[in-house]
Parts: structure tokens; sequence; C-alpha cells
């Protein structure tokens, strides 16, 4: 249903906000909510239903026509995209996003690495090892170094896919039938969107744990205990950014 108010939305957006027009997008939406309903009540599934309301609704042309206005030269003005553009910046948004937040886990995942390296030679000190406790550190560091050095080309060649598309940041129109077929890729995508944000915030919730059973433990645990907290939070930061 909240596919349906966007779309609704975005196709008023270039006419002058009058009465008579808040008034016809009113019942317009009222129409539509009663057709969404009838065939969920049929047993529809989402994207049917959306699909179906949204493909029976008038062009924006003919309601124009019908009350007599003309929409506004702002909106006239505004560049329309291709559909090659848009596919292209919606694939560099979503690359953008992996390889951003796969840098975010990969930062974090360094300074657990650290902290468990450091920890582990300690410990093995107080159990009677002649390994040099300096060699925790060491080891420790190189490796976080070496995890941090390719999330920071993460986060810039994430920068350079999207900085070819700075002009998107000023207003445009989109193509009328591409514009529903994005609104129902996008209530498609809502379960999977509603999981992944679920699952990010029990993670962080959740990860302080390991710190809390550690420590229950001893002092040597809740080392280890930051460095699962770090990956398991950091996990949960990669859905958040993707």
């Amino acid at each position: 249903m909240e596919t349906i108010m966007v779309y609704l939305e975005n196709m008023f957006a270039g006419l002058p906000r009058t009465p008579e027009v808040e008034r016809m997008k009113q019942e317009l939406l009222s129409g539509m909510e009663d057709k969404y309903l009838e065939l969920k009540q049929e047993g529809r599934s989402e994207n049917e239903a959306v699909g179906i309301v949204i493909s029976e609704f008038g062009s924006i042309e003919e309601l124009m026509t019908e009350l007599g206005i003309q929409p506004n030269e702002a909106q006239e003005t505004l560049p329309i995209l291709e559909e090659e553009e848009i596919h292209g910046y919606m694939a560099a948004k979503r690359s953008a996003g992996f390889w951003t937040g796969l840098g975010v886990w990969l930062c974090a995942f360094g300074v657990a690495f650290l902290i468990f390296m450091d920890t582990l030679f300690e410990s093995s000190i107080q159990l009677g090892s002649n390994s040099p406790v300096e060699t925790g550190a060491v080891i420790g560091l190189i490796g976080m170094f070496l995890l941090v050095a390719p999330a920071v080309g993460m986060f810039i060649y994430s920068g350079t896919k999207l900085g070819r598309f700075e002009h998107m940041e000023n207003e445009f129109q989109l193509p009328r039938a591409f514009l529903m077929s994005l609104q129902q890729s996008k209530a498609g995508f809502a379960l999977t969107y509603r999981v992944a944000l679920i699952t990010g915030v029990c993670l962080c919730l959740l990860s302080p744990v390991f710190i809390f059973a550690g420590n229950y433990m001893n002092d040597i645990y809740a080392a280890y205990g930051v460095s699962a907290f770090l990956i398991t939070a950091g996990v949960g930061v990669f859905l958040f950014i993707y």
C-alpha cells in the first residue's frame, strides 16, 4: 500500500497544489485502496495487487486535461533520465553499498584480530610459554593493517563508482512506465529489507553478550569477548549499509 501512495505522490508532483487537485488525489487514493484490498481478499500477492492497481491508474495527462491545468514550468524543464542510466546508477549503488559495508566489517575484524592475538600470546606467557608477549601485538598489528588497507581501497572504489552520478542529485523525471516497474520492484524488496534490518539490529543488540559472558569467566575471556563483539556487530553494520 505504501508503494501506491508513493506512486501517487510522484504522479502529482508536477501539478499545482490547489484544493481541486488535492481532492482529485484523495479520491484516486481512496479508489486505489479499495481496489487493493479487494485484490488482497481474492488471494492476490502483494506484488500482483500493487501491479494491477497501478496499471489501472489513468495517465497524468488525462487527469490534467480533466482538471484543465498544466504542469509547473519547472517540472516541464526537468531532464528525463534514460533507462540505461537508471540501471547503471542502481547497479553502482548496490555495488558501492556492498563494498562499503564489507570495508567497515574488515576494519572491525582487523581490530578484533589485534585484540585476539595480543590476548592469545599474553595468555600463553601466563601458561609458561617462551614466546615474547610483543609477538602477539606485532602479529596483530600486521594482520590489522592487512585488513584495513583493502578496506580503505573499498571505500575509495565505492566513492568513484558513484562519482559519475553526481548530476542525479539534482531534480529529474523518470519515464512513467519505468517508474511503475521501480515501484513494483521496491514492493518486492520490502520483505528482504525488513529481514536484513531486523537481523542487523538483533546482531548489534546481542553482540555485547560476548563481552559480558567473557568477563564473567575471567579477564582473558573478556578480551576474546570484545573480539567476538566487534566481528558480530560488524556484520550487523554491514547489513545496515548494504
